[in-house]
């Protein structure tokens, strides 16, 4: 493990979101070793003017604007959150590259001002940046805040989705350049940087999987109830990831499969083929203490994601869900996915996709099962921080 360093985070993930990210995950295991200081993300421009009153968020940075609330919390013993005191302009819709750099750079230098106030009331000393993906500030970062080691984190192909993709297909391989090391947590992501970093390493991707242990005894009754061979998904139902011609093959070729979708429709999955079929069941969105019970009452899972800009580098950590309770899985074949090949059956068509979940159901066993709990374990994300720190002492020992 990096220990007994001051680190400081930065990225798109706030951690007074209510979601996991991997940056918090991440950040949690920093802490344990070394302290830490997380840095939300500030206001825009456009927030402030808005004043949305039902947005806890933004409430709590309006406040420490107006000097209401301070601006480091702690989390922990040597871990502290951060609201910086600014506004970020909002300069997406900018299409000239030189004004948009320009506001950028303003950007930057606000957030990195508080920044260095932060770093001055908690006395931190050669300090280890980990950007979490903001390619468009992290191009400044090296030099408004002078880290002595520079790590960029990338964990999803971001630029292929519209708000990136108009400046950071170009700024990211600026931000990339400018890092000591980059990390990424897929192959493919890696490939990418590589070409523009040669310390770049791919590190796995960590999984919080303790509430999928002693799964295997508990079911979910609204799952039960259907009858025949369950082939289930849990996940974010959105046409721009998921497959849905697949689906509506596997269930038309095979009427007596019961495909179990749980989670949230977005609106092409709700007024898709699928809700005319009879052996296709719509049980929406769950808690996520619920999540296990409705994987483990699944006979197969599936991930049939779709190729595409935003999908192709992706980690799809739903799949170490589905095997930490020894599920059998069959999932479409990315470059990522090659790093479950075996434990996982990979497939391109839906002609495929029947044939692996029939050999699947064939074959099944207490041993099988037991690997794939074990494959799944094994991506903690102690072990994910571990590798972080196998690379950095690798550059570092080398300096």
């Amino acid at each position: 493990m990096i220990k007994n360093k001051d680190i400081i985070i930065v990225g798109y993930q706030s951690w007074d979101i209510s979601i996991g990210s991997n940056c918090k995950n991440i950040a949690y295991q920093f802490a344990k070793h070394n302290r830490v200081l997380y840095v939300n993300l500030p206001i825009d421009r456009r927030g402030l003017i808005s004043k949305k009153k039902h947005d806890t968020l933004q409430l709590k940075r309006i406040a420490v604007l107006n000097g209401e609330s301070e601006s480091l919390e702690v989390i922990s013993d040597q871990f502290w959150s951060f609201y910086p005191k600014t506004v970020y302009e909002s300069i997406n819709w900018i299409k000239i590259s030189m004004f948009y750099d320009f506001f950028n750079c303003i950007n930057a230098k606000r957030i990195s001002k508080e920044i260095k106030r932060a770093i001055e009331q908690l006395n931190f000393k050669d300090y280890i940046l980990f950007n979490d993906s903001d390619m468009f500030r992290g191009v400044y970062f090296k030099d408004l805040l002078a880290p002595a080691f520079n790590i960029y984190y990338i964990r999803d192909n971001l630029i292929s989705q519209p708000y990136f993709k108009r400046h950071g297909a170009k700024t990211e391989i600026k931000t990339i350049k400018s890092a000591d090391m980059v990390v990424t947590n897929s192959p493919y992501l890696k490939d990418y940087a590589l070409p523009h970093n040669k310390n770049t390493f791919y590190v796995g991707q960590g999984c919080d999987l303790s509430q999928y242990k002693n799964s295997n005894t508990k079911l979910q009754k609204d799952v039960t109830e259907i009858k025949g061979l369950k082939i289930g998904y849990i996940g974010y139902l959105t046409q721009m990831r998921l497959d849905i011609s697949l689906l509506i093959e596997i269930a038309q070729l095979r009427p007596k499969w019961q495909l179990i979708l749980v989670g949230h429709e977005d609106s092409f999955f709700k007024n898709s083929e699928l809700h005319n079929l009879n052996n296709v069941h719509f049980l929406g969105q769950k808690n996520t203490e619920e999540l296990p019970a409705y994987i483990n009452s699944f006979d197969v899972c599936i991930n049939p994601q779709l190729l595409n800009d935003m999908t192709i580098g992706n980690y799809p950590r739903k799949i170490d869900e589905y095997l930490a309770i020894g599920k059998p899985v069959v999932a479409t074949k990315t470059p990522t996915m090659a790093i479950f090949e075996s434990v996982v059956s990979l497939g391109t068509n839906t002609n495929e996709y029947i044939s692996l979940i029939e050999k699947l159901i064939r074959e099944d066993n207490l041993k099988k099962q037991n690997e794939r709990i074990a494959f799944a374990q094994s991506h903690s994300w102690e072990n994910n921080v571990k590798e972080i720190a196998k690379a950095y002492y690798l550059i570092t020992s080398n300096k």
